[in-house]
């Protein structure tokens, strides 16, 4: 458990300066949907290796719906960036971990106390922290302009109630099937892999399949599918509650690696959020 985590918490953490690395003059040279795909593929790959072990049962349908929605999620983020700039969204899609928690325990029937509450508040403070300011560029103004538009506003709304959904609704399918993992992976993948590859020839313009792609690029793919393997793993034996704060704690990679690679600044937001999220740790797991 303590090893997946961590390394849960570095893959999140390394994800925005791997993307960074990746940039030719400023810009992202390759499809974003083929790197969806491909790391719905690697996923899938790693699944059906795991599953030569285990018996083969069907119970398919539900994962469907599962991979619409982290479908629905992943293409809503990138039309969002038109009707506002990245740091806001950085700032207001901290507010999934409130949709996510919320319907967690509604539909899941796991009652949080107030102390549960109060810590998962602190992780919403923390990434709103971090995403205000806790990184500064030297050589740039610090002062950060936010800008949203009304469509914007309802889009990031809809991101995060999704996003919430499709988290709770695949682990309580994980949980409630007497399934191996691997076969459930398996069928979510084969869904994933399909609905982002119709995704990818009706959105698809002039290029090949793997233009703009390097070695960064397959780093990021990698990285991403081994880190929702674990993920289907945190939710199946845990909850989503776990992922909310290992996404919270990726924040620390995530400066690291700023600071190492692009020679940015910590400031003084950065320090607040990581004691937000150390707070929140203590009142969520250390308190009874």
């Amino acid at each position: 458990w303590g090893l997946m985590l961590v390394l849960s918490v570095a893959i999140y953490g390394s994800h925005a300066p791997l993307l960074t690395q990746c940039k030719v003059d400023g810009m992202i040279p390759f499809n974003s949907t083929s790197v969806v795909v491909l790391v719905e593929l690697t996923k899938l790959l790693f699944s059906l290796l795991f599953l030569l072990a285990w018996d083969r049962e069907r119970h398919i349908a539900p994962f469907a719906l599962s991979a619409l929605l982290y479908a629905a999620n992943n293409n809503l983020v990138v039309h969002m960036q038109l009707f506002m700039d990245p740091s806001t969204y950085q700032v207001l899609s901290n507010l999934k971990i409130v949709s996510t928690a919320l319907l967690y325990s509604l539909f899941l029937r796991q009652r949080l106390s107030m102390r549960k509450w109060l810590a998962l508040l602190l992780l919403v403070a923390a990434g709103v922290s971090y995403s205000c300011g806790g990184l500064q560029d030297p050589g740039s103004p610090s002062k950060m302009q936010l800008h949203i538009t009304l469509v914007g506003l309802l889009l990031i709304s809809v991101y995060c109630l999704i996003s919430g959904l499709s988290a709770v609704y695949t682990e309580a399918i994980l949980k409630t099937q007497a399934l191996p993992l691997s076969l459930q992976n398996l069928f979510l993948y084969v869904f994933g892999v399909l609905l982002n590859l119709i995704g990818y020839f009706w959105s698809s313009t002039e290029g090949s399949f793997l233009e703009g792609f390097s070695s960064w690029v397959l780093v990021i793919v990698v990285s991403q599918a081994l880190n929702g393997l674990i993920m289907s793993v945190v939710m199946k034996h845990s909850s989503n509650i776990t992922r909310l704060f290992v996404i919270s704690c990726s924040i620390l990679v995530n400066a690291l690696l700023s600071v190492t690679l692009f020679n940015l600044q910590l400031t003084l937001l950065f320090f607040i959020a990581v004691s937000c999220i150390g707070l929140a740790v203590h009142l969520y797991y250390g308190v009874t």
